[in-house]
């Protein structure tokens, strides 16, 4: 099927998304791709502008998307955030953008629950067949809500756990190709571990750990080998924060993430062989993609 769209980026999005599988070239890059990478993108203005670091930052409403474990040590006994993110206005892009909200309620002084939520609308894109006849225009979406649970291990350290639905409708029925597509689903998971060295004040050294999007393929049709990895991560953390005076503060912060995703093959240019190696790279089980993607070096 050839999709034609009057949005660049949408196409990109699809491909990301399952529909095609990229290949590592010959250049040695490894290029991994994942399905539902909107769960990737940052929905919050504060981790943006600092180039998604925020794991391991000052904790706020907007954790939940970061570092779960964080909200034990917000000063505020529950927070609630809404985010509206448009996606690439500058290229013309108006019905594209990521909606969000978190929010988190502490229950006592060591245990906290949360929850979030997450929108991405891809617009209305036109599907087209080889000749360019018009088949279908469809409005895809995807949406992620998730609960968490976080408790307060001692006065400087706290861990979480968040369970996550995944919904992703691209494509649904047959759009003309003869194949059915449906909504794909997920089940994942986060664990997070939070230190807090910062003072009464916000002054000094935080660090963090992340283990986000843990879970079950996603698939578009009723073929049970055609599915994709969802983006899980392991993501590292620290922050340090100095006081300036009572209304200034700067902080520094880096993040490392490793995402837990092995590359696709690399083509061969051999439809025997590149189908086999496909098809041994779909099999490959979630829990064994995880160890694969440091051996494949991404």
């Amino acid at each position: 099927m050839q999709i034609a769209m009057k949005k660049i980026i949408a196409l990109a999005v699809l491909t990301v998304t399952g529909f095609n599988t990229l290949h590592a070239q010959a250049d040695s890059i490894n290029i991994v791709s994942t399905a539902v990478p909107f769960l990737r993108i940052s929905p919050d203005a504060r981790a943006g502008g600092m180039g998604d670091a925020a794991i391991a930052t000052a904790p706020e409403a907007n954790a939940p998307f970061w570092n779960l474990s964080k909200v034990a040590f917000a000063k505020k006994k529950t927070g609630i955030a809404f985010n509206y993110t448009p996606w690439l206005r500058d290229l013309g892009l108006n019905d594209v953008y990521l909606a969000s909200m978190a929010a988190y309620h502490k229950l006592d002084d060591n245990n906290v629950i949360s929850s979030s939520l997450r929108f991405f609308s891809l617009g209305n894109i036109q599907l087209t067949d080889f000749s360019g006849n018009v088949l279908n225009t469809v409005r895809p979406s995807e949406f992620s809500i998730d609960g968490g649970y976080t408790r307060v291990l001692s006065d400087k350290m706290s861990i979480a756990v968040a369970l996550r639905y995944i919904n992703s409708r691209l494509v649904v029925g047959d759009v003309g190709t003869g194949v059915v597509y449906r909504a794909g689903n997920a089940i994942a998971g986060d664990v997070s571990l939070f230190y807090n060295g910062a003072n009464a004040d916000g002054q000094g050294l935080n660090w963090g750990f992340t283990l986000s999007n843990l879970g079950s393929k996603v698939g578009y049709t009723n073929d049970a080998r055609n599915k994709d990895f969802l983006p899980a991560n392991l993501g590292l953390g620290i922050a340090y924060t100095k006081v300036m005076n009572d209304i200034n503060k700067i902080t520094f912060a880096v993040d490392i993430n490793k995402l837990l995703v092995p590359a696709s093959p690399a083509a061969t240019g051999i439809f025997s062989t590149d189908s086999a190696n496909l098809a041994t790279y779909r099999s490959t089980g979630v829990v064994s993609s995880w160890m694969k993607s440091f051996a494949d070096g991404t």
